[in-house]
């Protein structure tokens, strides 16, 4: 199909002509031009429907559970959510309000490419927001603070899958640790003791302590969100039967490995040895079966694990070789 399409659109950019070189495209630069369109086409479209998906999330979250109940969240949207309790202004023209400063610090330390994705997941959830007519799902305060939580933090999580952001917390928070050398987790801290304080104030401690237990499921969920539903472990081996671990872990598990030359540093009668160290990364279910494999070829074999955020190409998103 996309050979079809290479054709029509050579024959229909015979005529077009290089500004730069005067010359006409070659077959070769339009087909490359034709694949970069069609690659970012797809990009585009996939962050398109994460931010819309994001969107409808985060404005069942709000209608759904917390705002017919004075609950709130932390950062931004926290913010939005008190004042709305404390305040006759609705909760889609605050959200627009209190996120407009992020926009604008976003696109000062993000760019405009980050900055125009995000305005338009803000405008989107605020438009959502007013327009689309969720029900009252629950009235009882513990799946209230839960549930608000879990469908907020997957909107945000899918918001930030698609290049965007609907809560700008963490753009004043990479703001404020660039120009006072704090931490970004520390910012965001302290942002969400003063929004929680003040709500013990102003609503009460139980509301309060109830919006903190949304806080914490949403962030649980914008965790699982944007690390993916897999964890990864990168794995590095140094043993003396390095060929025999690699061809396991290649056979058996259908997994990549990558070989560095490495050099002991334990020296043993006057001599330091070379070792070949393996590198691989597999996923949290797989690491029991590499253990026993390792173990039943070298029991001493000396093993570093680290967790892995994510990963992109390479084969451990393939699917495992079967045998």
């Amino acid at each position: 199909m996309h050979s079809f399409f290479i054709k029509v659109i050579i024959k229909a950019t015979r005529t077009f002509k290089d500004e730069d070189h005067g010359d006409y495209y070659s077959d070769y630069e339009i087909a490359k031009r034709y694949r970069e369109f069609i690659r970012l086409s797809k990009r585009f479209f996939k962050n398109f429907i994460l931010i819309v998906a994001g969107i409808f999330s985060a404005s069942f979250g709000f209608k759904g559970f917390l705002l017919t109940n004075d609950f709130i969240d932390g950062g931004a949207t926290g913010i939005s959510l008190l004042l709305a309790a404390l305040t006759v202004v609705p909760l889609y023209a605050l959200i627009i309000l209190v996120n407009l400063p992020f926009v604008i610090l976003g696109y000062k330390i993000m760019g405009k490419s980050f900055a125009i994705k995000t305005a338009f997941a803000i405008a989107g959830l605020a438009i959502c927001v007013a327009v689309v007519p969720f029900p009252n799902v629950t009235n009882d305060d513990l799946l209230v603070a839960v549930f608000g939580g879990f469908f907020l933090g997957a909107g945000i999580g899918l918001a930030i899958r698609g290049g965007a952001v609907i809560d700008g917390t963490e753009v004043l928070a990479i703001y404020l640790s660039r120009k006072f050398a704090v931490t970004i987790g520390d910012v965001i801290i302290i942002i969400n003791v003063l929004i929680f304080s003040v709500a013990a104030y102003f609503l009460s401690i139980e509301i309060a302590l109830y919006s903190m237990i949304t806080y914490i499921a949403a962030s649980k969920t914008l965790d699982f969100i944007i690390e993916g539903i897999e964890e990864y472990i990168g794995v590095t081996i140094i043993a003396s039967q390095s060929d025999r671990i690699k061809k396991m872990i290649i056979e058996k598990l259908g997994r990549g490995v990558t070989i560095y030359k490495g050099k002991g540093g334990f020296i043993q009668d006057g001599l330091s040895k070379d070792h070949d160290i393996i590198y691989t990364v597999i996923t949290r279910l797989e690491l029991n079966n590499l253990n026993s494999e390792i173990e039943r070829i070298e029991p001493s074999a000396f093993i570093v694990m680290n967790s892995i955020k994510d990963i992109k190409g390479g084969m451990i998103k393939k699917r495992p070789l079967k045998h």
